[in-house]
């Protein structure tokens, strides 16, 4: 018995302030540098014709008073955390794949108010500040589809399998597929081929559907027919994270020396423990309005500053304008930072392991030629191309 809690809208109302300035017909801009299609969008845009994921020409052609609100998804992120960590306050394990939807299972939680499924939703309900709406199904995506057909007091249930789930899932539109990140892209070529609802797709061969659209396809095609995986609940850790007030709108290299400074902040606090970094997250408060957010998963735990500038550094030219304030936080803590390998502590026929796998990855990236080692020959020769060779590296 998979569980789907869905807030209408969340990132939307986080970033015009609340449900109550969502009267008039609003939608969220386009992401800088992203493709040029709206977000989430109001009632009364939606009644006027306006869907998310139109071109913004067309949702403005549609509805010209339809008013742009900026994404803040930093805003989103710290509203989006403090609802799940409500939700786990209640024992569910949950799973979420963008904010506004989450999924865990509620036959675990079932012990817990002794065997009563509406008292298990109703404390489920309780936890959430904001209007949800929930749904009960044997899989995620057949939950979703239940969540958005319930009502903000009224939870909906589909029991039975496989078989139950595809036929409660015949008659839903194929823009449910947007709500999946392995499918999201298929929405618009599907409604173009003329396949609008998820019963037609699952009519469909699923060979047929992979060859045209690869592993996306074969994905949609299972999520119509029933069938999906089980929830991989996320592993609930402590919060940690540093700020920075700039004194002017920065970018370039007072970005990255105030990008060092949170760095050193954060390895250099109390709550770190002495545990090394695995996942965080860079977020940067605009001079132009809204916000910009990154995650970053690091290949390896770290702990040393200098490493941590290479693996971040790059994701400051992603930032659409200049910053206001910049912001570090930790999404999840590594081993403790005596266990972390370095180059110079680990044994010489490890390091040589590390090496040439590395050479391994970059020749099957890049081909044979990537790597590629200087060879003297004659070094006193007064022809410059005599003088070395280049001959492939051996680790």
């Amino acid at each position: 018995m998979i569980v789907c809690a869905w807030i209408p809208r969340f990132e939307l109302a986080v970033a015009a302030g609340g449900r109550a300035a969502m009267a008039g017909p609003l939608a969220l801009a386009p992401q800088p540098g992203n493709a040029q299609v709206v977000g989430e969008v109001s009632g009364a845009a939606e009644a006027d014709g306006v869907r998310p994921g139109m071109a913004l020409g067309e949702a403005l052609a549609r509805c010209p008073r339809l008013a742009l609100v900026a994404p803040d998804p930093q805003r989103v992120g710290d509203a989006w955390e403090a609802v799940l960590r409500s939700l786990e306050g209640v024992g569910a394990a949950v799973e979420t794949e963008h904010a506004g939807v989450a999924s865990f299972d509620g036959g675990t939680l079932l012990g817990l108010y002794a065997g009563s499924e509406q008292r298990m939703l109703g404390a489920v309900r309780g936890a959430l500040e904001h209007p949800a709406r929930l749904g009960v199904a044997p899989t995620r995506f057949c939950a979703l589809a239940a969540a958005r057909r319930a009502r903000p007091r009224r939870a909906v249930t589909v029991t039975g399998g496989r078989a139950a789930a595809r036929h409660f899932l015949r008659p839903e539109p194929v823009s449910l597929l947007r709500l999946r990140a392995g499918t999201r892209e298929l929405v618009a070529p599907l409604e173009r081929l003329g396949i609008r609802t998820l019963g037609r797709l699952a009519a469909l061969e699923r060979p047929a559907l992979t060859d045209r659209f690869g592993a996306a396809g074969a994905l949609a095609h299972r999520l119509a027919c029933g069938e999906d995986d089980p929830p991989r609940p996320r592993r609930a850790t402590e919060r940690v994270s540093r700020s920075l007030e700039l004194a002017e709108s920065a970018d370039g290299p007072a970005l990255e020396r105030a990008l060092g400074a949170l760095i050193d902040q954060l390895l250099a606090g109390a709550e770190r423990r002495g545990r090394t970094l695995r996942t965080v997250v860079l977020s940067a408060t605009l001079a132009s309005g809204g916000t910009w957010r990154e995650r970053v998963a690091l290949r390896e735990a770290l702990a040393d500053p200098e490493r941590l500038r290479l693996a971040l550094a790059p994701r400051l030219a992603l930032l659409p304008a200049p910053a206001e304030q910049l912001r570090l936080e930790v999404e999840r803590f590594g081993p403790a930072g005596g266990d972390q390998r370095t180059l110079l502590s680990e044994p010489i026929a490890r390091r040589q392991a590390r090496l040439r796998e590395a050479v391994r990855q970059t020749r099957a990236a890049a081909g044979e030629r990537a790597a590629l080692r200087v060879v003297c020959v004659e070094p006193g020769s007064r022809v410059p191309e005599r003088r070395a060779v280049l001959a492939p590296f051996q680790a």
